[in-house]
């Protein structure tokens, strides 16, 4: 429960993680790993609020990372194979020096293309007789593979695009295989999805296995990406458990894993901001001291437009009503100069004022992870309503985070 004197207490902007409803996604998670059997990964690109991961290392069965950083707070946070914990790396190429670091930590490797998994190979054998003198499992590498399917929409979220980089195509697969042979490699890998029901990825399986199902044999695991939308509420789960465990059982009970990120963050919590000024050019416009630019770049990248409560100390808690629909309209707008800084029209009941709050609901995932100090505007606060109901400031920045950033 949002108590509204705790809401204008808190120092503005700031992240609010709602803990509670982090708990209710991870019950939900675990839930789908028992029945299908499936190993669900935090993507750690969508979802890194690693101050309050305790719940969340003991429910998943580790992380998924995008280069040596994540890996790290992975390795750190929830752990790897000394805590039974999965740590799979994919990027779309590595260095040298990024690969000599992440052997540290990473149970699994993926490759974007069989040169730089030959380039590798040797790096990787070295450290996996390590590994074997110590009696500890060894670092699985992988493939991640472009099955020329996707239902995303826009096309920059879209991988499989034509001239996409991201997955070896069928015909380079062959290529790949004829020259090279797949000895040596675990799984392979394909993420096709972003915030979809698992109806895409039953449109998504038949296209995997037309191409790279002949491949399968012989293989630990499949890793199906992320993109899966499974702790929103009209998401079909029962269907997800059908499509994993049909899969297991086609391929003698092959590992899968899903990396979703947005779905362990799925409205969890919020960006709370304050109107600065509200001024006038043929519509009223609020200046917040929130940025889409600077704190929530999807509004601009996606775009789209978040859903928002206002706080008022006169009038409360109140919904946006939708553009224009309410008898006060609002263009939101950030501080800094882009002109285009602009988070979206809202409109209300009850006028907004100076000094008001703002709420931009589901602001956990996808925001701090990309969030930025374009123009020096400082990076919001961090800090958590714990399952007590009690708020609890976890960081805070100042200028010092800005210049250090430069």
């Amino acid at each position: 429960m949002r108590q509204i004197s705790t809401l204008f207490t808190l120092p503005s902007p700031c992240y609010v993680l709602e803990e509670e409803k982090l708990n209710v996604n991870l019950a939900l998670l675990d839930s789908v790993q028992k029945q299908s059997g499936v190993k669900i990964l935090l993507a750690l690109k969508g979802y890194a609020f690693w101050r309050v991961f305790e719940n969340l290392k003991k429910t998943l069965n580790g992380s998924t990372a995008s280069g040596l950083y994540e890996a790290r707070l992975g390795f750190e946070e929830i752990g790897g194979r000394a805590q039974n914990k999965d740590i799979c790396v994919f990027s779309p190429a590595y260095k040298k020096v990024e690969i000599e670091a992440i052997l540290d930590y990473a149970t699994h490797i993926i490759f974007n293309s069989f040169a730089q998994w030959q380039n590798f190979k040797p790096l990787i054998e070295s450290r996996n007789q390590q590994l074997k003198i110590q009696n500890l499992s060894p670092i699985e590498i992988g493939l991640r593979v472009n099955p020329l399917y996707s239902e995303v929409e826009p096309p920059i979220y879209n991988p499989c695009i034509a001239g996409s980089r991201l997955g070896i195509t069928p015909s380079e697969f062959q290529k790949g295989v004829a020259q090279y042979g797949l000895d040596g490699i675990s799984g392979l890998h394909f993420h096709t999805h972003c915030e979809q029901n698992s109806a895409a990825l039953s449109r998504t399986l038949p296209h995997f296995e037309k191409y790279f199902g002949q491949y399968i044999e012989g293989k630990k695991w499949i890793n199906f990406g992320g993109g899966h939308h499974i702790t929103r509420t009209d998401y079909d789960i029962d269907l997800l458990i059908s499509l994993i465990k049909n899969f297991k059982v086609r391929y003698n009970d092959i590992d899968v894993f899903l990396e979703p990120g947005e779905a362990v963050g799925w409205q969890v919590g919020f960006l709370i901001g304050e109107v600065i000024d509200i001024v006038e050019n043929e519509m009223s416009i609020a200046i917040l001291d929130v940025s889409a630019a600077a704190h929530m770049p999807d509004c601009l990248e996606m775009p789209y437009r978040p859903a928002v409560t206002k706080l008022s100390i006169q009038t409360g808690l109140e919904a946006d009503k939708g553009e224009g629909v309410g008898v006060y309209s609002y263009r939101f707008g950030g501080p800094t100069c882009l002109a285009g800084d602009v988070i979206g029209d809202y409109s209300f009941d009850t006028p907004l004022s100076r000094g008001d709050r703002v709420i931009f609901e589901d602001m956990l995932h996808y925001s701090i992870v990309k969030n930025n100090t374009f123009n020096g505007v400082p990076l919001p606060s961090l800090g958590v309503i714990d399952s007590k109901g009690e708020w609890r400031l976890l960081k805070s920045f100042g200028y010092e985070d800005y210049k250090q950033r430069n």
